[in-house]
Formats: structure tokens, C-alpha cells, sequence
């Protein structure tokens, strides 16, 4: 009876596996080549000098923070749709993505309001004069994508969490290579367009934006299975019970992120202060940080649906089995990108600046110490992540909200200021601190999703 049981469970463990890769990777891979739109803007900055690629770097960054954030009120139509989809409420499932329409629309406004102002508010922020001027042209270009984007990880939810995100990745991956190509003739001016420099960095990705978010719903009005959804149906009617519990929802999710993200950007603000070599140190270190943060970003998603599923089908078991599959593939990706990092340090700076050109010696010396330090705390990383995604799919938003504050601003920034300012370790004491900010909420998230869904519970 015994071996009996521990083959169902194994049956049923090798079933969440696959049900969650066949989720995580495409949308894993989708996040990945979404942020090398800021990677490949970032590569392309070094080329243009060691200050534009301080400004260039900085304003990417202020940018993806502001994506992110207002992005977060969009990111529970995933987890609405789930439950909806498991208990099986078909008009219920409509009605969430149709609000989501509308809630990406309202949004992006008050979005690109922000960013024609950001680089004032860098300045204000304390950023040196010169690199706050040079964010300019970027943002008076990045800004007219911020409608598609926040459609786009609306979109994004939405498939997910009817298991149909598949085409996530090449939707993304096309995208990618429209803004490679758009950098290199808007940047720097070929094939007969003016060279504008980060000026034409930023429209290109903004346009690449519009291009994934096209595809990305051309595909949903298409596919046999995501076309049965007719959400499209009364779009001019709104709902505002609906789009008050988005909000609601939406507005937790988005402070969490906030919370998270800023500690980030706060960081590099704090290393701006340090000086324009510490910041471009920074830069190197953390768009690489990044861009592997993309892959349990990706996973978290596809916990966020598996784990809602389980919730609309009032099943915590299966809940608890999926949030701690995810948790489990996440880690072990980060061990193996921990060891990447600690071994190719010195390459992997080489692919944003020049290792033979002396000058920037200073750069690279900052970075390599940073790199260390931002390779080890990849696991916690990755962890809280995926952890906080099969949260959302709980629909347990505000207490993450709360613990988030916690451990990213009480601990992480507490300590970062404190080690790189009081104790003299600037750019490295920074990465310490915000690295176990992160590690302490990994834990908490860890441990409140072990007792959301201990056996017995109520769903």
C-alpha cells in the first residue's frame, strides 16, 4: 500500500514537472530576450563611451523599474483568469481580460506622463547634471511603448494562465532582433537613418514593443483554443466593480514590486553618488543580474498559473506540490548560473566594456568585486521570486506587500547604506546589503506559502 501511494505521488509529481516547464520555458525564454532589449541597448551604450553608458544604463534601468511597477496592476489578470479557468467561470475569464484591456489603456498615460519627466526627477534624485541630461532623448523615445508593454504582460497573464503562452518566446524573440536592428540604425546612424544616439536606442525598443504586442494579440484572436474567449465582445463596455478588484489586487502586487525593485534603483542612485566609474561598475553588473533574473521571473509566472489553477479547483495539495516544484527548479537554475558567473567574471565584463583599453581599468577593477557578490545571492534570488509568484497565485497579495517592505527596505537597503557608506565599502558594501534584503525575503515567502497551504486548510 505503501509503494502504491508512492507512486501516485511520483505520477503526480512528474505530471506538475512537465504541466510547469511546458509554462516556464517559453515564458522564461520570453523574459529573457525581452530584457535583452535593455541588454542590447546597454552593449550598445558602452560603444558610445563610458558616460553614456552611465546615463544610457541609469535610464534603462528607471525605465524598466517604472514598467515593472505599473505593470504589477495588470499582473493580476493572470491570477484571476487561473482561478476563473479552474472553476471553470468562461464568461468570468472573458469579462477579467476585457478589464485588462482597459486598465493597460488607463495606465500607460499616467506612464508616459512620468517619463517625460524622469530625467528632472533624476536630477532632483541627485544625479549629476550631465548624466541626467543625457536620459532625455531616451526617454522622449522609450516613452510612446508604454501602452504595448503594459497590454503586452497583460496578454501575458492572460495565456499563461490558460496554458497557452507557448508562442511567448518567439512573439519575444522577434521582437528582440527588430530592436538590435532598430539600435544599430537609429543609434548610430546607418543605412541612410540620423544618428540619435540614446535618443534612437529609446524609440527603437519603444517600437519593438508595439511590434510584440501586435503579434501577441493577433495570436490570441487565432488560436483554436484562446479564440473561444471572445473578450472582445461589449470592449467599449466597462466594468468598474471588475476594475476596482484589478486595482485592488493589482495595486498590492504593484507596491510589492515597487518595494522590491526600487531597492534596486535606489542602489544605483546611491552608486551615482559614488561617482560616474562606480556607477558604470554598477551598470555592467547589474544588467547582467538581470538578465538571468528573467528566467525565474518567467517561472514565477508559470507558478502564479499552476498554483491558481489548484486554487479555482479548490485542490490545496496540488497547490502546495506545484508552488514547491517551481521553488525547486528555480533553485537549481541559480546554482548553475552562480557557478557561470564566479567563473567567466572577467569575460563577462569584457562584453560591455573594453578590457584592452586601459581607461577603463577603474571600471572593470570596481566591477569584478560586485560581479562576486551579486553571483552568490542568485539562489535566494530566484527563490523569493518564484516563491512570491505562487503567492499571487493564492491571491495572497498584502501580506507579501507588507513582509516586502521588510526585508527589502528595513533590511537590504538598511544594510547596503550602512556597509558601503559607513563602513567604506561603497559599490560592493551596496550589493551586500540589497543581496540580503533578498535572501530574507526568500525565507518569509517560503514560510507563508508552507502555512497558506499546510493539509486541512481551508481553500
Amino acid at each position: 500500500m505503501r509503494t502504491q501511494s508512492r507512486s501516485v505521488a511520483q505520477i503526480k509529481t512528474g505530471s506538475e514537472v512537465r504541466a510547469f516547464l511546458a509554462l516556464a520555458v517559453p515564458l522564461a525564454g520570453a523574459q529573457v530576450a525581452q530584457a535583452a532589449v535593455g541588454f542590447v541597448d546597454t552593449l550598445m551604450m558602452g560603444r558610445l563611451g563610458a558616460e553614456t553608458l552611465a546615463a544610457g544604463g541609469l535610464a534603462a534601468i528607471s525605465f524598466q523599474l517604472l514598467l515593472a511597477v505599473i505593470g504589477g496592476f495588470v499582473m493580476t489578470v493572470g491570477p484571476l483568469v487561473a482561478q476563473a479557468f479552474g472553476a471553470g467561470q468562461r464568461e468570468q475569464v472573458e469579462a477579467i481580460a476585457r478589464q485588462g484591456f482597459w486598465l493597460s489603456l488607463g495606465l500607460s498615460l499616467p506612464m508616459m506622463a512620468v517619463l517625460s519627466q524622469l530625467d528632472r526627477m533624476l536630477l532632483g534624485l541627485g544625479q549629476p547634471e550631465a548624466i541626467a541630461a543625457l536620459t532625455t532623448p531616451y526617454f522622449q523615445g522609450i516613452l510612446w511603448g508604454a501602452f504595448p508593454a503594459l497590454a503586452f504582460a497583460m496578454l501575458r497573464g492572460y495565456a499563461a494562465a490558460l496554458a497557452e503562452a507557448q508562442v511567448v518566446i518567439v512573439i519575444v524573440l522577434v521582437g528582440t532582433v527588430f530592436n538590435i536592428v532598430g539600435n544599430y540604425a537609429l543609434g548610430f546612424g546607418k543605412w541612410g537613418f540620423p544618428a540619435l544616439g540614446l535618443g534612437g536606442l529609446g524609440l527603437s525598443s519603444g517600437l519593438s514593443y508595439w511590434l510584440m504586442f501586435g503579434l501577441f494579440l493577433l495570436y490570441t484572436l487565432k488560436h483554436p483554443n484562446l479564440k473561444e474567449y471572445r473578450f472582445w465582445r461589449g470592449w467599449h463596455r466597462l466594468q468598474p466593480r471588475l476594475v476596482g478588484r484589478l486595482l485592488g489586487m493589482g495595486g498590492e502586487i504593484a507596491v510589492t514590486i515597487a518595494l522590491e525593485f526600487s531597492l534596486f534603483a535606489v542602489v544605483t542612485f546611491l552608486m551615482g553618488i559614488l561617482g560616474p566609474e562606480v556607477l558604470a561598475a554598477h551598470q555592467t553588473v547589474y544588467q547582467t543580474i538581470y538578465l538571468i533574473f528573467m528566467v525565474p521571473l518567467g517561472m514565477s509566472y508559470a507558478a502564479t498559473a499552476r498554483v491558481g489553477l489548484a486554487f479555482g479547483q479548490q485542490d490545496m495539495g496540488a497547490a502546495r506540490r506545484a508552488g514547491y516544484m517551481a521553488m525547486a527548479i528555480a533553485a537549481a537554475f541559480m546554482l548553475l548560473a552562480t557557478l557561470g558567473l564566479l567563473l567567466f567574471r572577467q569575460s563577462i565584463i569584457g562584453l560591455y566594456l573594453d578590457l584592452r583599453d586601459s581607461t577603463n581599468d577603474p571600471v572593470v577593477a570596481l566591477a569584478l568585486p560586485m560581479l562576486f557578490v551579486a553571483a552568490l545571492a542568485q539562489l535566494t534570488d530566484g527563490v523569493q521570486r518564484v516563491a512570491s509568484g505562487a503567492l499571487y497565485g493564492l491571491q495572497d497579495t498584502r501580506m507579501p506587500m507588507v513582509l516586502s517592505g521588510l526585508a527589502f527596505w528595513g533590511v537590504g537597503l538598511t544594510t547596503g547604506y550602512l556597509l558601503g557608506f559607513w563602513l567604506g565599502l561603497d559599490g560592493v558594501g551596496l550589493w551586500i546589503g540589497q543581496s540580503i534584503g533578498v535572501a530574507t525575503a526568500g525565507i518569509i515567502f517560503v514560510i507563508r506559502f508552507h502555512r497558506l497551504t499546510r493539509p486541512g486548510r481551508a481553500v
